[in-house]
């Protein structure tokens, strides 16, 4: 009798091995006041999206290396929230010249980290959905791929000169700019090709 109700119960809520688990989260008052008010403002549909988008941002940002608040690493980068005035402050301090050569040395650098970190080419077009995603958890923007056409909406900092050679860097390109305020376009003139593996 008791078999068979357990049976009945597991057809009812349609157990099986491979379905989603019920899990319990215990929230103090101030974080359900706060989570409720996300919803309530529509910022967030609902607690479980947002759980489940904060999962997300955690396993791509690699949040379990954090060291401390405020800086943690990501495969072999260190990485820091950073303002991002401080940055345009940084870069204004810069030759205008020099800034297509210090957005190379920059995407150079952050193809290492990529290559290391998520174990691919950066070079290879079919990669680049991986990067994406990466550069837009990291908080550098949008990045799409149209035809011949690289397009960067929302970037952090809005000159297409770092852009063109920190792209150029990363992807192993040549880039032409063809709009000079985000959203960002630059055309792919050429692309260095990778022997096949």
């Amino acid at each position: 009798m008791q078999e068979e109700k357990k049976k009945r119960l597991e057809e009812m809520v349609g157990k099986n091995e491979e379905s989603t688990r019920r899990t319990t989260i215990i929230l103090d008052k101030d974080e359900r006041d706060f989570i409720d008010q996300m919803i309530k403002e529509g910022k967030e549909p609902g607690i479980k999206p947002l759980i489940s988008k904060m999962l997300d941002v955690y396993r791509s940002m690699m949040i379990y290396d954090w060291r401390f608040p405020g800086e943690y690493y990501c495969g072999i980068s260190r990485i820091a929230f950073v303002n991002v005035e401080l940055l345009n402050i940084l870069i204004q301090q810069l030759p205008k010249e020099k800034w297509g050569k210090i957005g190379k040395e920059m995407g150079v650098a952050l193809k290492v980290s990529m290559e290391t970190t998520l174990g691919l080419q950066a070079a290879q077009r079919e990669n680049w959905e991986s990067i994406f995603k990466r550069l837009r958890v990291q908080g550098f923007g949008d990045f799409y791929l149209k035809d011949k056409y690289l397009l960067l909406k929302t970037p952090f900092i809005a000159y297409p000169e770092l852009w063109k050679g920190l792209l150029e860097g990363l992807f192993d390109v040549e880039l032409d700019i063809k709009t000079s305020v985000p959203p960002l376009v630059f055309e792919i003139k050429t692309q260095k090709q990778l022997p096949a593996q």
